[in-house]
């Protein structure tokens, strides 16, 4: 059963060059890469400067994926929030939000949707994961480790596939190796270099497999468009569920 997942920070679909709100690019990305399921950071919903928009609904609507989260982290000056968002071609079972907030820093979580992937006369319960990890190196540790001793891995069956993606701000590719890893994280081999999306030199985006799910592919957004639709290129990941 093939897949695709794609995790991206749309920075509020704001361009990281231009710095004009124009969600019509994110929108183009996406939907030039057709994802199975979106894994997002850096949504907006009722903030001035993205003209009140709930960019979850008018990026899903405009994707014809009806299945949906979001959870905001941080309050917008003048109104409405930002934070993190799941799209779906298929039914949300459940979802939650893990909060990685540290001390007084900036409010950070990880959201949990758990969903019933289908095909044909065959069906597999998958479990995304989309986070958005602090800037300090320090904060990052202490905030994955959090992530994987709040949420229960332990009660979930070893084959069990389990997708986590999103914005790690992990410059030194430190995370996984010492964290991920050794719970039975997967991901590439060599790190995929997504910011700034005009000329990255930084793999700060990643995506994690699990479980009874083989990471045929991934690659990095390199679309014209995707140079300007946000500060980050987007993640595109091939999975096969086994």
């Amino acid at each position: 059963m093939h897949l695709r997942v794609l995790s991206y920070n749309i920075h509020k679909g704001i361009g990281g060059l231009d710095r004009r709100y124009r969600p019509d690019r994110v929108r183009d990305v996406l939907q030039h890469y057709a994802p199975d399921i979106v894994l997002l950071q850096e949504v907006d919903a009722g903030a001035q400067r993205s003209r009140a928009h709930a960019q979850v609904d008018l990026l899903g609507d405009a994707l014809g994926l009806d299945h949906r989260a979001w959870y905001p982290n941080v309050h917008v000056r003048g109104g409405g929030h930002y934070g993190n968002a799941v799209l779906s071609r298929f039914p949300l079972v459940r979802t939650e939000n893990i909060d990685l907030t540290i001390g007084r820093r900036k409010p950070r979580s990880v959201l949990h949707a758990q969903l019933r992937a289908r095909f044909g006369n065959r069906s597999r319960t998958i479990h995304v994961f989309t986070l958005h990890l602090g800037l300090s190196g320090r904060e990052r540790h202490r905030q994955i480790l959090r992530f994987l001793e709040c949420h229960p891995f332990e009660r979930l069956h070893r084959r069990t596939p389990i997708v986590v993606g999103g914005d790690f701000n992990d410059v030194f590719g430190s995370l996984g190796k010492r964290h991920l890893a050794p719970t039975g994280f997967r991901t590439t081999p060599h790190r995929i270099r997504t910011f700034p999306a005009y000329a990255p030199v930084r793999a700060l985006d990643a995506i994690y497999v699990r479980g009874d799910v083989a990471l045929h592919h991934v690659e990095g957004g390199r679309l014209p468009m995707a140079r300007h639709a946000s500060d980050h290129l987007p993640l595109i990941a091939d999975l096969e569920l086994q």
